[in-house]
C-alpha cells in the first residue's frame, strides 16, 4: 500500500526549498517517495540487473541530497531531477570503459511523468526499433542523451535549454546534428 503524501499540498519546488533550508531528511523522504519510480526506471535502463538498478537509484538519491541546493528553479524540479539522474547514469557507465552505453529504460506511461506533448518528428519515429537501437548504441553519449531526452522522454526545447544551459538555437543545432549522425549510422546498418 502506497503512503499518502502528507505534504502533497507543497509543490516539488517548495518541498526542495524546505529540505535545503533545514537539511531535512524526513522531507527528503517525501521527495524520494514522489520520484523513486521515475529514478529507478531511468537507472534500470543503464543497469545490468535489478540489483544494480536499485543500487544506482540509491546512489542517485544520496548524491541528490548532497547536491539539492544546486537546484535553482530555472526548470521544473522533475525535469532537473531527470537530467540529474540521466547524467549520473551516463557518468556511471563511462567510468566502466569496457561497457557500452546502452539505455534500455522502459517508458513510463503514467501521466505524472510525461513532461510535454509535441508534434512527433517523423524522421526518428519512422525507424525500425531494433535497427534504431543498434544505431543508438553507436552514438556518442552526448548525442544519445539529447535525442532520448527529446524523443523518448518528451522534454521540450525550452526545457533542454535550461538543462544544457545553452540557447534555443544551440539546442536545435545539437538536435539536428545528433539526428543526422543517427540517420547516417542507421542507414549503414
Amino acid at each position: 500500500m502506497e503512503r499518502k503524501d502528507p505534504f502533497g499540498h507543497l509543490s516539488d519546488e517548495q518541498l526542495v526549498a524546505k529540505i535545503v533550508a533545514k537539511n531535512d531528511t524526513f522531507l527528503f523522504g517525501i521527495l524520494y517517495d514522489r520520484y523513486a519510480k521515475m529514478v529507478y526506471n531511468k537507472c534500470y535502463g543503464f543497469a545490468k540487473s535489478d540489483d544494480e538498478a536499485e543500487d544506482l537509484t540509491q546512489d542517485v538519491f544520496l548524491m541528490l541530497f548532497i547536491k539539492l541546493a544546486s537546484f535553482k528553479g530555472r526548470s521544473k524540479f522533475s525535469t532537473w531531477l531527470y537530467s540529474f539522474t540521466y547524467n549520473f547514469c551516463v557518468n556511471y557507465v563511462n567510468r566502466d570503459k569496457g561497457r557500452k552505453l546502452k539505455d534500455k529504460s522502459v517508458p513510463i506511461e503514467d501521466k505524472e511523468y510525461k513532461l510535454t506533448e509535441e508534434v512527433p518528428d517523423k524522421s526518428i519515429y519512422g525507424m525500425k526499433a531494433n535497427k534504431l537501437e543498434k544505431a543508438l548504441v553507436e552514438l556518442v553519449p552526448e548525442d544519445k542523451s539529447i535525442l532520448l531526452l527529446k524523443y523518448q522522454d518528451g522534454v521540450s526545447i525550452k526545457e533542454l535549454c535550461v538543462l544544457f544551459e545553452i540557447g534555443e538555437s544551440a539546442v536545435k543545432m545539437r538536435l539536428k546534428r545528433a539526428k543526422a549522425k543517427l540517420l547516417e549510422i542507421y542507414n549503414t546498418l
